[in-house]
């Protein structure tokens, strides 16, 4: 009894940790829609959430392979439809976790639905379902990597290849605002390709903290979320946010690409937000930036304005010459070719690549537990039970679960018995 008593503890300190991290005040009329409504009723952002099928399904119709990624919530499975024979990245939730908070997830299908649907750089979400334990979203599978392992990759890496992927990113922003969504939460790390090949596309991924803004004028963000350093001055002072959180994300991308390294580095979390919040930033060291043009570093500087009213839209960013100008910009050689950007690029991020990796793990479980009052030696103690949840997602055999709801219809959907005879025949290793 007490061991359960203790475990039910356990679990509430954890789900009261997540709803302090993630505390909402989208809208103004959100706030008043939400104000006399019960605690069970659903949230008017995804009240339009389509139940395409709502009855149970006997057995699911995709077969897991390898875990490929990992998150503060969830894990990421690799996934083969049995009957297609398709891959899918399969991001796994425990439903512990997300107790009273289902409205987030609901929320990133209602987001995708809006913008991912036939967009080249958008990764697509094809399917969500549910099972007794789970929340599973399935997504395009990229397999050629994230931005800047593939740069590090390269022999060589010029000026006008950065500004080619931030003009590419930036016109898929520039889509996502247009469809009134802003992502909050843009970094390297969510900038995939969806190929190996040289001419593979580059996706925008993980739309978590994405939200909807039809009226701006009426809308104001105020929660504190994003990636430390690339969240803008505005959402570190509470006073409102919207789509311009992006475009400071982009200027601190920009800048990370040209060098290798971020803005805003600094010893410790309190000192990068000071830093963010009053603009301090410097094209420093000298020798990481003497190969890089000045209209270059002026457009990182109108990105990086820290007056969200000044800030220049998506729109505005995409006309500024450093991305408009047909000849490209570049600092020359004696030879007058472009410099090569690569070699101090390449030094800078495997220096704090080793940093980065051990911060991750603790950054958003530290923050968690602060936000919900939890002492440092509890700590520790939160951290083995989100990853024991995390766990008990990753053993469960998605082939044999049975789906609670869909919400949308599974591809060319076989009957019962067609579906038993591929699931048999289907291997996750296997590709075609």
């Amino acid at each position: 009894m007490g061991a359960q008593q203790s475990s039910r503890s356990k679990t509430s300190k954890i789900k009261a940790a997540f709803k302090s991290t993630h505390t909402t005040a989208d809208s103004v009329r959100e706030r008043a829609s939400t104000s006399e409504r019960p605690r069970s009723a659903t949230p008017s952002a995804v009240s339009s959430l389509p139940t395409t099928t709502t009855m149970p399904v006997p057995t699911c119709s995709y077969r897991t392979g390898r875990t490929i990624g990992s998150g503060t919530y969830a894990i990421v499975k690799e996934a083969i439809h049995v009957q297609t024979g398709k891959y899918y990245a399969c991001k796994v939730i425990n439903k512990k976790l997300m107790e009273g908070r289902e409205y987030l997830v609901r929320n990133e299908i209602t987001v995708l639905k809006r913008v991912s649907s036939g967009h080249s750089n958008i990764v697509t979400l094809h399917d969500y379902f549910e099972t007794a334990h789970n929340l599973y979203l399935c997504f395009d599978l990229c397999t050629g990597g994230e931005l800047f392992d593939r740069i590090c990759a390269k022999g060589s890496y010029y000026e006008a290849e950065a500004a080619d992927l931030v003009r590419t990113v930036f016109k898929t922003v520039k889509y996502i605002h247009d469809c009134g969504i802003v992502h909050r939460d843009l970094k390297p790390e969510n900038l995939l390709f969806r190929t190996v090949a040289e001419d593979a596309d580059i996706m925008i991924a993980d739309f978590g903290l994405s939200r909807v803004m039809e009226d701006e004028k009426l809308t104001k963000l105020t929660e504190v979320c994003g990636t430390p350093g690339y969240m803008a001055p505005e959402i570190f002072k509470r006073v409102g946010h919207g789509k311009p959180v992006d475009v400071w994300a982009m200027g601190v991308i920009t800048y990370f690409l040209l060098a290798g390294y971020t803005p805003f580095d600094r010893d410790t979390q309190q000192e990068e937000m000071e830093a963010i919040m009053a603009g301090n930033y410097k094209f420093e060291p000298v020798e990481y930036w003497e190969n890089v043009s000045e209209t270059a570093k002026d457009f990182v500087r109108t990105c990086l304005t820290v007056d969200p009213l000044e800030r220049p839209t998506a729109t505005q960013a995409l006309q500024h010459k450093w991305l408009s100008d047909e000849k490209p910009h570049f600092v020359a050689r004696e030879d007058g070719t472009p410099a090569d950007l690569l070699p101090h690029v390449k030094r800078a991020f495997n220096a704090k690549q080793a940093w980065r990796k051990a911060a991750f793990s603790i950054t958003a479980v530290k923050r968690m537990a602060t936000l919900a009052g939890h002492s440092g030696g509890e700590l520790e103690e939160l951290r083995d039970e989100v990853n024991k949840f995390k766990e008990e997602s990753e053993k469960e055999v998605m082939e044999d679960a049975s789906i609670t709801h869909q919400y949308f219809p599974a591809p060319n959907s076989p009957n019962s018995s067609d579906l038993n005879r591929q699931m048999a025949q289907a291997k996750i290793g296997d590709k075609k």
